[in-house]
């Protein structure tokens, strides 16, 4: 059972619980560790190594399809946030040592902290379709879009809530328990401390988004302005959930009907931020669309110096320049978060703490992350070339899933499958042949499916079948 929220915790103890090694999916206990490769070494090893995690190479950080050389993709920003990560949970553990009485549980080193938050770091994006967040919008809209609604109605609102609001936190979770397979199935299996660490969001979509279904319903327009919330699980998945909140005593939310965070969360968000407002505003600098002075400002900030003029030192180029920027900035939001962490940290073990580490964080600190989601929102994610790849986002997975997605319901129909629909059933059954699934009268379940087989393929390859599916053939991305 979880720790009802207002039951005193021993933190020692409740800490060891969240350290655990315990697989999510196996039944045998969790091995005693080993010195050379630890339970979380080996989690971080199944990442490296999963097909999943490949297809970040060309999944899209920030800009979709660039030919730009050295422009972020969502493996190199994964393992970049990995490394910050690591950093955060080692030098976390060490503080945390030395406010707990006892120090951290036995058999649990600063060591395995780092290597648990860098494991699930390395995981943090694993679930993201193609084209970053605008493929999460396209699918969205997609679903919303009045066409869809007499197929909707036929299914629970769980279900319903879980497409309409589509996230890929959620299917980054599915990914990790149910579809990149273990050889006796019951996904990676990876154990139930780095799993904590991931959701960022562990609850349903039910639990925070049921205006969107009643807007929905409502509606008599093509789609609906409700804004999003997020979550971390889809229904199909609820049962690992409940399982991995009792493994961890994860107290039940405040808010709604889901769990409180893991505290290593909270550092696998600030790693994701701090990656965010420093590196991302790099690749804006390398694609003309901020100047150095603009990214060098918001870099001194961060450092806790604002200097009368910002000027580039004679014997270094801008590149160099705002790396050494950049790594005193680092170690500066590094000590502060984790400062912060150990300072909140009865309250992340009681599931009370609101907003993000930085929220916590000094004055200086919190302005320069500030300024820094404000520069990349109005000058990056709002740029002209930005906008018209979006575009052409949203219409290449529109094509995919106006393709493949009658698939889901083609069974309930008495007509036979057209010669089309007979052919992409053969592009979609080796992935149904992969994971041991079969079209059946479930269509939610089907439409997961679908979702699986085109938010799996990175830019290049949904780009490529969309345009095929078109009819055009040539050059191509």
């Amino acid at each position: 059972m979880t720790a009802p929220i207002n039951k005193p915790l021993n933190s020692r103890s409740h800490w060891a619980k969240l350290f655990s090694a315990q697989r999510l999916g196996s039944n045998k206990k969790a091995p005693a560790q080993d010195s050379a490769r630890s339970s979380f070494h080996k989690d971080y090893d199944r990442l490296v190594f999963s097909h999943s995690f490949r297809q970040l190479n060309q999944k899209t950080q920030v800009h979709p399809l660039t030919n730009q050389l050295g422009i972020h993709t969502r493996l190199t920003h994964s393992l970049e946030v990995s490394c910050i990560g690591r950093s955060l949970g080692v030098m976390a553990a060490e503080k945390l040592h030395n406010k707990l009485e006892g120090g951290l549980p036995d058999g649990v080193t600063a060591a395995d902290v780092g290597v648990i938050v860098q494991a699930a770091c390395l995981a943090h994006d694993i679930g993201n379709p193609p084209f970053g967040h605008a493929g999460e919008y396209a699918i969205r809209d997609w679903f919303m879009h009045s066409e869809r609604q007499a197929i909707l109605q036929n299914m629970s609102s769980n279900e319903q809530l879980d497409l309409l609001a589509y996230e890929g936190n959620a299917q980054g979770f599915r990914i990790l328990t149910r579809n990149e397979h273990h050889p006796d199935a019951g996904g990676m299996r990876l154990t139930c401390a780095t799993l904590g660490a991931f959701m960022k969001y562990p609850w349903l979509a039910t639990h925070s988004n049921n205006d969107i279904q009643n807007s929905h319903q409502n509606s008599h327009q093509n789609n609906v302005s409700t804004k999003v919330q997020k979550f971390g699980c889809f229904y199909s998945e609820a049962a690992q959930l409940e399982e991995l909140a009792a493994c961890l005593g994860l107290p039940r939310s405040e808010h709604h009907g889901g769990f409180a965070r893991h505290p290593l969360a909270y550092l696998l968000e600030a790693a994701d931020d701090i990656c965010y407002a420093l590196i991302d505003l790099e690749d804006g600098i390398n694609l003309n669309m901020l100047t150095y002075a603009e990214v060098a400002a918001i870099f001194y900030e961060l450092i806790g110096e604002r200097p009368s003029a910002i000027s580039l030192p004679a014997h270094m180029s801008i590149r160099q320049h705002l790396a050494s920027l950049r790594a005193r900035a680092m170690m500066r939001l590094v000590n502060s978060v984790t400062d912060a962490f150990v300072a909140n940290s009865d309250m992340m073990l009681a599931g009370t703490l609101n907003g993000s580490l930085f929220a916590h964080c000094d004055a200086t600190v919190q302005s320069g992350i500030t300024q820094a989601k404000d520069l990349a929102r109005e000058k990056i994610f709002n740029h002209p070339s930005k906008v018209r790849m979006e575009l052409m986002a949203n219409q290449c997975l529109h094509r995919l899933l106006d393709a493949f997605m009658p698939l889901a319901w083609t069974n309930e129909i008495s007509t036979p499958m057209s010669f089309e629909q007979q052919r992409l059933l053969r592009l979609l059954q080796p992935h149904l042949d992969e994971h041991h699934r079969v079209l059946s009268a479930d269509i939610y379940q089907n439409m997961l499916n679908v979702l699986d087989f085109v938010t799996g393929m990175n830019d290049h390859e949904a780009y490529r079948l969309a345009q095929e599916l078109q009819g055009h053939w040539g050059t191509i991305v």
